[in-house]
Order: C-alpha cells, then sequence, then structure tokens
C-alpha cells in the first residue's frame, strides 16, 4: 500500500491552522504544519510534501514568495501550490498564479471546497 501523500499547511493564524488541518485529515492525508514562510521553504525542501497550502501574508517569507522559490528550484517544483489568503481581488489572484500556484481560495473559506481542491490536486484517498 502506497504513503498517504502528504500536505504542508503554513499559516501563522492558529484557527486557520487546525480547520485546514481538519479538511486534510478527513480526507485522508498526512499533514505538516509551519508558522512562517522560511520554515515552510525549509520544511518544503526536507519534507518534500505532495500539495503545500500558503497563506499569502506570514512573517520571514510571503506565500508567494515561498511559492516563486519552490517553482524555481528542480527539487521541489513539483510541489502543488493552494494559496489561501483574505486577499481576494483578482490582482492578488493573478499575482498568486503567476507565481506558481495551482490554486487560489480566499479567507474565509469553505471546508467542503478545499477538499474537493485538495482531492483534484492530489487524487482521492482512503476510498472517497
Amino acid at each position: 500500500m502506497a504513503a498517504a501523500k502528504k500536505v504542508l499547511i503554513c499559516d501563522d493564524e492558529p484557527n486557520i491552522v487546525e480547520s485546514v488541518s481538519y479538511v486534510v485529515k478527513s480526507s485522508g492525508y498526512q499533514f505538516l504544519i509551519a508558522e512562517n514562510g522560511a520554515s515552510a521553504l525549509e520544511l518544503a525542501k526536507k519534507e518534500r510534501p505532495d500539495l503545500m497550502i500558503l497563506d499569502v501574508r506570514m512573517p520571514k517569507l510571503s506565500g508567494n514568495q515561498v511559492c516563486e522559490m519552490l517553482k524555481d528550484d528542480a527539487k521541489t517544483r513539483d510541489i502543488h501550490v493552494i494559496v489561501l489568503t483574505a486577499y481576494g481581488q483578482p490582482q492578488d489572484q493573478a499575482f498568486s498564479l503567476a507565481c506558481g500556484a495551482d490554486d487560489f481560495m480566499v479567507k474565509p473559506f469553505s471546508p467542503r471546497e478545499l477538499g474537493a481542491k485538495i482531492r483534484k490536486i492530489l487524487g482521492t484517498s482512503m476510498g472517497t
């Protein structure tokens, strides 16, 4: 049996981390947590998650900076990225997608919609 796919959640708001980790776990995936952009980048290089869920506004490095750095590195460019942010203007979405994000969601988010996006990117897990 293949190992469960890993999702790295990077947000500096504990309530968001708790909500996102619940969605990830109930979708059948493992998760890791980083509280700032720099630790997210370091953890991504070490653990090679299948997907990262990145907040845009974080300490040390923004989610968009982390996304660009991941996509510029041959070892991490295949990691999928969903940007989850309070900034929901069309130009914010366009900028995140230009940085290499696979998808974009605005906070507050629908757990059901987030779960659907995760499963779409990673494929179904645990028979779902």
